[in-house]
């Protein structure tokens, strides 16, 4: 069978490391790459025999085409953290290796899960991306919410990954001003501007599209709390922009 290599980033992961590691234990090798964790994220990846790379985080993309750069195999399974690969999954990605026709790449869509609770909707229902891909034909692009872009043809997975992405409230919280972070330097490097739009209307129309038009109020309070988190994503990156806009940082 074509060999592949996994490809885990990390920040202070301990809670997923693990898990995330053996539901990739197919795979021909493994690399955490991991942003200089402080907590035990990398002393129970090495002891589960992965190879295991430091590099400071500058931005999505460029940390994990750094360790797509330094994979041994073509062949390029890209998990993050909070994601495992279910047996059905596994078995896809094993038959499709075998014969991966002119494939460059495979979609597969996630079950996501907010603080233990499966979300089935809340604009969750359609989430797909690419984990399985030929390094020659693909590279991450973007600071925020990076997207593979690809040259040729993708295939797609029947069967979901499960998405652990915020064991609790806070993680949400804390991974949404970082997000935010990265997206407020973004704009601000190309010149952009706050106003009244932005603090005002985006985030009220961002709740509502999660909540009405993608279906959240069917996942009931849970899909109220992503609804309203999202929108305190996004008011939250104009506020960080509005403060860098000024120079306080």
């Amino acid at each position: 069978m074509t060999k592949i290599t996994a490809i885990i980033p990390t920040l202070n992961e301990e809670i997923h490391i693990a898990d995330a590691i053996k539901s990739v234990s197919f795979a021909d090798e493994i690399i955490v790459i991991d942003s200089f964790s402080t907590d035990k994220t990398l002393e129970i990846a090495e002891k589960l025999n992965v190879k295991i790379i430091k590099r400071k985080f500058d931005d999505f993309s460029s940390q994990k085409n750094f360790a797509i750069n330094q994979a041994e195999n073509d062949w390029i399974y890209l998990l993050d953290a909070d994601e495992r690969v279910t047996p059905k999954v596994e078995k896809e990605i094993i038959e499709a290796l075998k014969d991966p026709k002119d494939f460059v790449g495979f979609y597969v869509r996630r079950t996501f899960y907010f603080c233990g609770k499966r979300v089935d909707y809340s604009g969750f229902q359609r989430d797909k991306v690419i984990r399985l891909f030929l390094k020659e034909y693909c590279k991450y692009s973007g600071l925020v919410h990076e997207k593979i872009v690809t040259k040729g043809k993708l295939g797609f997975f029947k069967n979901k990954i499960d998405h652990f992405s915020y064991r609790n409230y806070d993680h949400y919280i804390s991974k949404m001003n970082h997000y935010a972070a990265i997206k407020a330097s973004e704009l601000h490097e190309k010149g952009k501007k706050v106003n009244i739009y932005h603090v005002m209307v985006k985030p009220t129309a961002r709740f509502f599209i999660h909540y009405i038009i993608r279906l959240g109020f069917l996942d009931g309070f849970t899909g109220f709390l992503v609804a309203k988190t999202q929108a305190y994503g996004v008011l939250t990156r104009y506020i960080k922009l509005w403060l860098l806009n000024r120079g306080i940082r």
